[in-house]
């Protein structure tokens, strides 16, 4: 069954058309690897999703349910869980404020958090501003766990990171993956994105242009879609 649905949106800001017709669908337990250079439209098709960005055609459905016309706290109360690009953790809050700011009642709870990202429970009285990017790269991930979603959707996921880091965030994600969460997935490095995905979606000039299994990205798709 498709979790999540998205058929032909076309996405604008002002009068400047983003996406052209982006369609991807996700099923449950599913892991997603939404590709591109940068500039081809992955955030723009995250920020619709979310209702962040609305489509103004095209339709988008989670659960079997449109979702088009809801507002943006709502689509996220249906079970959609957003880290996004930059993490945005509450500078002002403790670790564990952040974490507990968002809750709803599931089976993630603080200790599963803190036992998938130990850090978080060492910290959990500092201000998330002085953690580093990594620490709060954990503590994102954490926090929309802590929605309890359906679907996890994470934009850059290990950018800028240290290897030490990223190691642990992709530790994380195949754990997760192996929880059976659905998970919408955007990196830039494809040795360790295209082991965890199922399947891939490539995305060119805000059009999806390509969609397969990670075995079938070959040197010549890599060239025409992913190269510099």
């Amino acid at each position: 069954m498709m979790l999540l649905e998205v058929k032909n949106i076309e996405t604008f800001y002002g009068a400047s058309q983003a996406l052209f017709g982006v369609s991807l669908g996700i099923g449950e337990g599913e892991v997603m690897a939404l590709m591109g250079r940068n500039g081809m439209g992955k955030s723009t098709t995250i920020r619709s999703i979310c209702n962040l960005s609305p489509p103004r055609r095209g339709e988008i459905s989670f659960a079997g349910k449109s979702t088009s016309r809801q507002p943006a706290f709502r689509v996220a109360r249906r079970g959609i869980g957003l880290v996004p690009e930059g993490r945005r953790c509450f500078s002002t809050l403790t670790v564990h404020e952040n974490l507990v700011a968002a809750a709803r009642p599931g089976r993630w709870t603080l200790e599963r958090v803190n036992e998938l990202f130990p850090r978080l429970a060492e910290r959990r009285h500092q201000l998330s501003r002085t953690l580093s990017g990594g620490e709060q790269q954990m503590l994102a991930i954490g926090r929309a766990l802590m929605t309890n979603p359906t679907l996890l959707i994470l934009d850059e996921a290990t950018e800028g990171l240290a290897p030490v880091i990223r190691d642990d965030i992709w530790r994380a994600i195949k754990a997760l993956k192996a929880d059976g969460l659905s998970i919408l997935l955007v990196d830039k490095t494809l040795s360790e994105l295209l082991p965890v995905a199922d399947r891939c979606v490539i995305l060119e000039n805000g059009r999806s242009v390509w969609t397969g299994r990670p075995g079938e990205i070959d040197g010549t798709i890599k060239d025409r879609y992913l190269g510099i």
